[in-house]
């Protein structure tokens, strides 16, 4: 047996809510939330997406120096709402644990007065939660590796979620090692779901070679074409956008959509607009939804910021 101690890993936040937006809103869900991004996304909510020169970013001017853990962090209405799981100014706020802490700390967090062992397959309702793995960006390497740990823990635990998602920006390869136990039937017999946002350059400030890769997410969607979801007529991923009503954003979105089809990526296509608080949601909401509608469009709120306000931890 080797004497190398356990690896661990860095998250911000591990809590139960609802899941909040698209194809699942309104589902019991675990929620991992992994602290590393590749991209920064300062543009959403700014006034000029695309000059940096105009943004206004609270996340960089705030004083953390007070603050003792990220559920005290306040919602950031430009920028990125949820900056701190990859800013370096906010690291010593996360968590840092191995993959066995971390499926007994998912296993407390769902614990309650009505399921006192945590259970996924709830012992009142029946109803299983879904697991979510979200971020900053939850397929970052290190989080891939996280992953394949933590399904190890929950098959020894015999404490399984009936369905995984990934919420993901679409931009990262997969590791030889995540696809091959993903794939093994035998391995993960879960329905595995990929809810992919990519970021748009007159959106979120992300320039689109960077931002958009059509092809990567060809290959997430043939990785859960491999799992559980074989012959269950299951979905395997949903293509979400968060929107403004400036027609420069449509056009936009309409040569990406045209990108990932082009590509394979046949997935439903849900608009969100945009906004951290559901007061900035509003503004246009009603705009956005029509123009998604002429297309074709799926639209979705954001329910957590209804029932909670988009506070961490929610």
């Amino acid at each position: 047996m080797s004497d190398k101690p356990a690896r661990q890993y860095m998250y911000s936040e591990i809590f139960d809510s609802i899941q909040g937006e698209g194809m699942y809103t309104g589902n019991w869900t675990l929620w991992l939330r992994f602290f590393l991004c590749n991209l920064q996304c300062d543009g959403f909510g700014q006034m000029f997406p695309t000059d940096p020169d105009s943004w206004e970013l609270p996340y960089k001017d705030f004083d953390v120096s007070s603050v003792k853990k990220v559920e005290d962090l306040p919602v950031w209405e430009k920028g990125c709402d949820s900056s701190y799981t990859w800013s370096k100014k906010y690291k010593h706020l996360m968590a840092k644990q191995t993959s066995r802490e971390i499926v007994d700390k998912i296993k407390e967090v769902a614990s309650n007065e009505y399921n006192p062992k945590g259970l996924f397959k709830h012992p009142i309702s029946g109803q299983t939660a879904h697991m979510c793995f979200t971020g900053g960006e939850p397929l970052m390497p290190h989080a891939q590796d996280a992953f394949c740990e933590i399904w190890e823990h929950f098959k020894y635990d015999e404490n399984v979620p009936s369905s995984v998602t990934f919420e993901t920006n679409g931009t990262q390869k997969l590791r030889p090692a995540f696809k091959d136990y993903v794939s093994n039937n035998g391995t993960f017999n879960c329905h595995l779901f990929i809810s992919c946002s990519p970021k748009l350059w007159t959106v979120a400030g992300e320039k689109p070679e960077k931002a958009i890769k059509p092809e990567l997410v060809k290959e997430y969607d043939w990785l859960a074409s491999q799992s559980y979801n074989i012959g269950r007529d299951l979905p395997r991923g949903q293509l979400k956008f968060v929107m403004g009503p400036k027609q420069e954003q449509w056009d936009e979105l309409d040569e990406v959509i045209s990108k990932f089809r082009d590509a394979g990526v046949m997935w439903p296509v849900y608009i969100m607009p945009v906004g951290a608080t559901v007061e900035e949601q509003e503004t246009g909401a009603g705009e956005v939804a029509e123009m998604a509608f002429k297309r074709g469009f799926n639209v979705s709120g954001r329910l957590h910021c209804y029932l909670f306000g988009n506070a961490i931890g929610t």
